[in-house]
């Protein structure tokens, strides 16, 4: 059964886990790494005995490391948002802002579960001051018995992957991550998808792009790389480029998160190996112009 993440963003990979999971099987590692952690989705699902899931983002790390210390459980969680779910349908929807105010004032966990959830189209989007700023998804009634219940069941099962594992969750820049990796990890990056609008938390550039790629290359270790390859409108041209001396994977992906639904579309997702991978087809053997 896949485990689904609490937190909701663009570019999540629930539907792609499995996927990225059965590409790593077949390596043999002591520690799982993930530089770009986001949702903590991949992770959760790959379920590494021992993992170092780290991002930018601060309030994700906090946010996990609330459920990994017990101050976030399944009993905090349905008494939270069923209070708020009352508030936000009492005031027509506008009990979000308050807690968004909240939110960018205190920074606490459970408000930014109940933002994640109630947002537009589940976006996480942040200002350049580091506030969540994703307006109401115009629910009042978000939060229904039902939808709390799947939410604290998520939590249960997300709870009990950290609980069984040794996680380390920590707020850092990505080079500080790859600094600290050795030569018996596995190294998952899904970084933000360069040449496509992205504001999750902070922008990705070319510089960033390539500096990663060097950073990869000279741990001399075992990575996997989450971009995208190809979409209705065009290739992403970095995956050759740049990214050209690594095995490539693909696979059909439609993404439903997304400001406007123009932007929903099929995408072909790639991961970018620098081992063999022999349980996915490499799509060196395929034509480019052909999917």
């Amino acid at each position: 059964m896949t485990v689904v993440p609490l937190i909701k963003s663009q570019g999540i990979k629930t539907k792609l886990a499995d996927w990225i999971r059965d590409c790593s099987s077949d390596q043999t590692y002591e520690r799982w790494v993930e530089p770009f952690m986001g949702t903590g989705v991949v992770a959760f699902n790959v379920q590494p005995r021992k993992a170092l899931m780290c991002d930018s983002n601060p309030y994700l790390i906090s946010f996990y490391k609330a459920i990994q210390d017990g101050e976030i459980t399944t009993e905090k969680v349905r008494e939270f948002l069923t209070d708020e779910g009352v508030n936000l349908l009492q005031t027509e929807g506008e009990h979000y802002y308050a807690v968004r105010d909240r939110f960018n004032a205190n920074r606490n966990p459970l408000d930014f579960l109940f933002l994640s959830r109630s947002c537009f189209n589940g976006m996480m989007r942040f200002n350049k001051k580091g506030s969540f700023n994703v307006p109401f998804c115009r629910k009042p009634n978000r939060f229904s018995q039902a939808l709390i219940t799947k939410i604290s069941n998520q939590i249960a099962a997300v709870s009990s992957v950290i609980q069984q594992g040794d996680y380390e969750f920590k707020h850092q820049e990505f080079r500080d991550t790859i600094a600290e990796v050795n030569e018996t990890d596995l190294v998952y990056c899904d970084p933000p998808y360069i040449g496509r609008h992205v504001d999750y938390f902070a922008s990705w550039s070319e510089n960033e792009e390539e500096e990663l790629y060097a950073l990869l290359m000279n741990a001399r270790i075992p990575f996997i790389m989450s971009t995208w390859l190809k979409n209705c409108y065009r290739v992403n041209d970095y995956v050759f480029s740049l990214w050209g001396n690594c095995s490539l994977l693909m696979k059909e992906h439609f993404y439903h998160i997304g400001a406007k639904e123009s932007n929903r579309n099929v995408v072909f997702e790639a991961l970018l190996v620098n081992f063999d991978a022999s349980r996915s087809l490499l799509i060196k053997e395929l034509d480019i112009d052909s999917v």
